[in-house]
């Protein structure tokens, strides 16, 4: 058993640096610890109606890992730098003629106008081309996109492989910007439906299908025009490689910040 005199000794030399601390915390100095106020009580997810039986039919299949491999088009030492990118899309577009639905989908003019890229290049939709690496594979994937009616633009992504190009990823959408993050491709969509808010879907690599997908959707609120500055910071701008020339690229409008 401790003496009686060591414990009290103890005792007084804990309330002397009790008192202490109350001091310092309270002496009116920037810089004392303050109380943040209580803080609230984790909840855990709850399961609801667990006793709904489990869907017989699988889900609905939107399309959204179909890849393709686009006839006629080589990839010399799977290098898609060596590719043209308006060749590539005039190959699908006659692989599948007068499709206007589906991942192959395109307005008839803006078909029209893509074939005609060689003799009217200032009307062509297909925009510049940017390469990054998104499967990881260590080189870069192809990302075309092309301009069409009702201010939508189709965005496709190309892999490189076997000698040849593979599209891992096709949409049309209404879109107000693509971004890079990362190896993901995030778009943003104006929102028809619901004034004041847009769509932010990042499309990501899925080594399992072979494709991207989207793998994150959300509603962002932003402020409507005419409200005062956006809450929404602005998309920071990347610079991926731009398509080799003879002579330096002009930066294209949607590039400008």
């Amino acid at each position: 058993m401790r003496p009686r005199g060591v414990r009290s000794a103890a005792g007084v030399a804990l309330c002397a640096l009790g008192l202490a601390l109350v001091i310092t915390g309270c002496g009116g100095r920037e810089g004392g610890l303050r109380s943040a106020g209580p803080t609230p009580t984790a909840v855990g997810p709850v399961r609801l109606w667990p006793d709904l039986p489990p869907a017989t039919n699988p889900p609905i299949d939107y399309g959204e890992s179909d890849t393709q491999r686009v006839p006629g088009i080589e990839a010399p030492d799977n290098d898609v730098h060596a590719v043209d990118a308006v060749a590539v899309v005039q190959a699908e577009v006659r692989a599948h003629p007068d499709t206007y639905t589906g991942p192959d989908g395109l307005y008839e003019q803006t078909a029209r106008a893509i074939g005609a890229c060689g003799t009217a290049p200032a009307a062509c939709p297909i925009l510049r081309p940017y390469y990054r690496d998104l499967t990881g594979n260590g080189r870069d994937e192809l990302i075309v996109g092309i301009r069409m009616p009702d201010q939508q633009v189709g965005v496709r992504v190309y892999l490189a492989e076997n000698g040849g190009l593979t599209r891992i990823m096709s949409t049309v959408d209404q879109v107000i910007s693509v971004e890079l993050a990362g190896r993901d491709l995030i778009l943003r969509v104006g929102s028809a439906g619901i004034p004041g808010y847009e769509y932010r879907t990042a499309w990501t690599w899925d080594e399992q299908q072979g494709s991207m997908l989207p793998t994150r959707d959300e509603i962002v609120r932003v402020k409507p025009p005419g409200t005062g500055p956006s809450t929404v910071p602005a998309p920071r701008l990347v610079s991926p490689t731009p398509t080799p020339t003879d002579g330096p690229a002009p930066v294209p409008p949607e590039a400008t910040p």
